[in-house]
């Protein structure tokens, strides 16, 4: 190739990515999309961990759906009260009271008191054990089978497997959700930081079952409801449930149940 078809090969690159550069520069002005400053304040407030926990796709999701008033400014669950505070100021809004909520497992069936049916040798993966016999190898199927897709998904490092069991550390959780939304028996629940008693089964299987399967599952019995002087308990399907505003923490129930299937949160 001559010196001239180099340098006019050159020349026509150069004309190109003028013409490209004008081109966009014009766009970028044209089809500007204007950005309100409080949404990026709030982004810049929010913790930045872009869980989904409040339901929107990450930290920027949420800053626009507060903004064009879609979502409360309290409805970061990381964030909490502090940061739904933060929030308020610069939408000028009250935040209001937010209560602290967090991750439960409802489920003692470990190794000491579930029984067994078989040994499984597949995947370690909770939501494939809808696919073997019995929901998994446990005598329950509505328990925790202990493979941990809960706590692979949590980034808050919140929850732990002991014994067969996932438990949440109610101190780390910061109730984004991930857990609750993997679990395949709906076995974890958001309840709120400062609940006092908890009930601890899932099952609703009826009492003759339950007490087969689990030493300390719930047969709905009703001891706890009939007990309860504040009625913050009803039993539905054989499976006891607190209604934590009208719970005063008595410990009534805990008392009268024989299978200790409501614990101390």
């Amino acid at each position: 190739m001559s010196v001239t078809g180099i340098l006019l090969a050159v020349l026509i690159v150069a004309v190109v990515g003028l013409f490209i550069g004008i081109f966009l520069g014009i766009a970028s002005v044209v089809f500007k999309v204007a950005v309100d400053e409080r949404e990026e304040k709030i982004a810049a407030t929010l913790p930045g961990n872009n869980c989904g926990g409040c339901g929107y796709p990450g930290c920027s999701g949420l800053a626009a759906a507060i903004v064009k008033g879609e979502a409360p400014v309290n409805a970061c669950p990381v964030g909490g009260a502090e940061v739904g505070k933060k929030v308020g100021e610069i939408m000028g809004v009250d935040a209001g009271d937010s209560k602290r909520m967090v991750a439960f497992v409802k489920c003692q069936g470990d190794c000491d008191k579930s029984k067994t049916n078989y040994d499984y040798t597949g995947q370690a993966d909770c939501r494939m054990l809808q696919f073997v016999p019995n929901n998994g190898p446990k005598s329950c199927n509505h328990g925790c089978q202990g493979f941990g897709s809960c706590v692979k998904v949590c980034p808050f490092d919140a929850i732990k497997v002991v014994n067969g069991v996932a438990i949440v550390d109610k101190d780390e959780c910061k109730a984004c959700g991930k857990c609750i939304a993997i679990c395949p028996q709906n076995l974890i629940e958001l309840i709120p930081y400062d609940a006092t008693y908890t009930v601890a089964c899932n099952s609703v299987e009826k009492g003759a079952v339950a007490m087969k399967e689990c030493d300390a599952s719930c047969i709905g019995c009703g001891m706890c409801k009939r007990n309860c002087e504040a009625g913050a308990i009803e039993v539905t399907n054989f499976l006891a449930k607190i209604d934590y505003d009208k719970c005063v923490g008595c410990g009534t129930c805990v008392d009268k149940c024989k299978r200790a299937s409501i614990i101390k949160h």
